[in-house]
């Protein structure tokens, strides 16, 4: 149903990665493959974040600070009756490319740091920490998605803990907001 917004969230990433491996083979100029491929992270990221998350797994989230500069994580599940085939595959492409391509950017620092190529290493640890927070963000939306969250943690942290961890709302649009409230 949405194959731009699967396109793009491939895009990005896959960019990202072979210009990583192959920049070296189309310019000389460090600075024009570090700023163009954390370019291509930070569109990643946005995209990821902002819409193909919620077009093919109908998932958000994003982090708030109140008044008092404390950071709260929003996340939100979009209730959706039935999954139809075409987009089980998108929701697979999705939560695969969400999970690899940390990996794949863990394994570039592992080699980047034992190559000695520390100029690289600034780079690397952007593109983990953008996909890791991706990851993150969609994985505490899946978990508060499918169970309601507030039995989730009264089991683990007793009944009186647990509007201070959780906040849960519904908007008009059906979907299921959840918020882990706490100091980042």
């Amino acid at each position: 149903r949405h194959p731009l917004a699967t396109f793009f969230h491939l895009f990005f990433r896959v960019s990202a990665i072979v210009t990583y491996l192959f920049c070296d083979w189309f310019s000389n100029s460090f600075v024009a493959c570090f700023v163009t491929i954390l370019l291509l992270l930070s569109f990643d990221f946005w995209s990821v974040k902002n819409v193909t998350g919620r077009l093919l797994v109908g998932l958000r989230w994003w982090n708030q600070i109140d008044e008092d500069g404390k950071s709260h994580w929003v996340f939100e599940a979009k209730r959706v009756p039935t999954i139809a085939a075409s987009t089980e595959a998108e929701a697979r492409i999705f939560w695969l490319g969400l999970i690899i391509c940390p990996v794949i950017w863990t394994m570039f620092f592992f080699s980047t740091l034992f190559s000695l190529k520390l100029k690289w290493l600034a780079l690397v640890i952007a593109g983990i920490s953008l996909q890791t927070a991706n990851l993150y963000g969609y994985i505490h939306c899946k978990l508060g998605g499918q169970k309601p969250i507030s039995r989730v943690t009264s089991r683990l942290f007793g009944p009186t803990d647990v509007p201070k961890r959780q906040s849960r709302s519904i908007s008009e649009d059906g979907t299921e907001e959840h918020g882990k409230i706490g100091t980042r």
